[in-house]
């Protein structure tokens, strides 16, 4: 097959390298819809993350391997093993990751497309033969689209679909409240230095004004981590109106059943303000260690309150567009420049521009 991009030829056969996040598996389901929509006919292979593939799981026309990503180089030698009767036209490396690209080392691939070389971090590029054009400070959803554009399929419209099992909708109808409500996920991913959790009293406040002023009964969800079984006990004794606290208690495509339902989404920079793009539904993110023109709700940026900027001039005496593309702002009291007034007074203006 001619290697020269865009492609001359269909491709039989794609291979999707992209192991995690719940958010970033979401903002890369545009990119292969863009590609089933240009070449129907073609097998498209996604190798994923074993969390992240029950959220993915079912979606049409996509063959998935799940990936352990702690099995190591145990894991590498046994996707080799399941993959050496098989011959990819196209790997599409869609994680610059070191670890992601030694599990790339075990798929037969002809062509092995790459990030450029302002993204393609961990010297991906030592481990692909093409990379995507350049596209300077572009957001994480359009990275994934660029591999899309250049192997010669467009992207828009962008399209999501991901399935819902009934069984889980049923599961999701029996958790949610009767009438609209607000849906809060308070935290963010568990990392060293990831200060993007913002205070229970912030989300009480919220909380108790979405009700008295908009009808609007909430729901917690989150992980089943002693952190987010702690937000949620700490946030219910603040409020008013308690919510209804699901944390811990949901599962990936129930969670998304609930998101679809909700009138909002509320949190931080987490999977959660993906998964509601991916479904149509608002996402008022709340932004100060990480840059929302990167990472933010790719539909709802205009309903972010975002403190990266002057977060960012009090970490490192500067302006954004003077710091690396995705500089985390990592201070424990980052998260602490957004106040109640800011995320309620967006919540007013979301509310009434979305029942406008």
């Amino acid at each position: 097959m001619n290697s020269d991009l865009p492609l001359t030829h269909a491709p039989r056969s794609i291979c999707i390298l992209r192991l995690s996040a719940l958010g970033d598996v979401c903002n890369a389901v545009p990119a292969v819809r863009a590609l089933q929509r240009q070449w129907p006919d073609c097998r498209i292979t996604w190798i994923i993350g074993k969390v992240e593939h029950r959220l993915l799981a079912g979606l049409k026309g996509v063959e998935f391997i799940p990936y352990d990503k702690k099995s190591g180089i145990r894991g590498v030698l046994a996707l080799r093993r399941q993959l050496r009767e098989r011959q990819f036209d196209v790997l599409l490396h869609m994680q610059a990751a070191l670890r992601a690209s030694l599990v790339s080392l075990a798929i037969p691939a002809a062509l092995r497309l790459g990030f450029d070389d302002a993204r393609a971090k961990d010297h991906q590029n030592w481990f692909c033969n093409r990379q995507i054009p350049p596209h300077p400070r572009s957001h994480v959803l359009e990275g994934f689209l660029d591999f899309s554009r250049a192997l010669g399929a467009k992207a828009e419209p962008l399209q999501w679909d991901i399935p819902i099992p009934e069984a889980e909708r049923d599961a999701a109808n029996a958790f949610a409240p009767n009438g609209p409500y607000l849906l809060i996920s308070p935290c963010s991913s568990q990392r060293v230095r990831n200060f993007r959790n913002w205070s229970a009293e912030g989300y009480a406040r919220v909380i108790d004004h979405a009700f008295a002023q908009h009808g609007l009964a909430c729901v917690l969800t989150g992980g089943d981590t002693e952190l987010e079984q702690d937000y949620g006990r700490r946030i219910s004794r603040l409020c008013q109106h308690a919510p209804r606290n699901l944390i811990g208690r949901t599962s990936l495509k129930s969670l998304l059943a609930l998101v679809e339902g909700a009138r909002l989404v509320l949190g931080p920079d987490s999977g959660p303000m993906h998964m509601a793009t991916a479904t149509g539904t608002p996402a008022l993110g709340l932004y100060a260690s990480s840059n929302p023109d990167r990472t933010g709700p790719y539909l709802s940026r205009h309903w972010v309150v975002n403190r990266y900027p002057d977060q960012v001039r009090r970490a490192f005496d500067c302006e954004v567009e003077a710091v690396s593309w995705g500089k985390r702002v990592r201070e424990p009291d980052v998260m602490d420049a957004i106040t109640p007034e800011e995320v309620i007074a967006m919540l007013d203006r979301l509310v009434l521009e979305a029942t406008a």
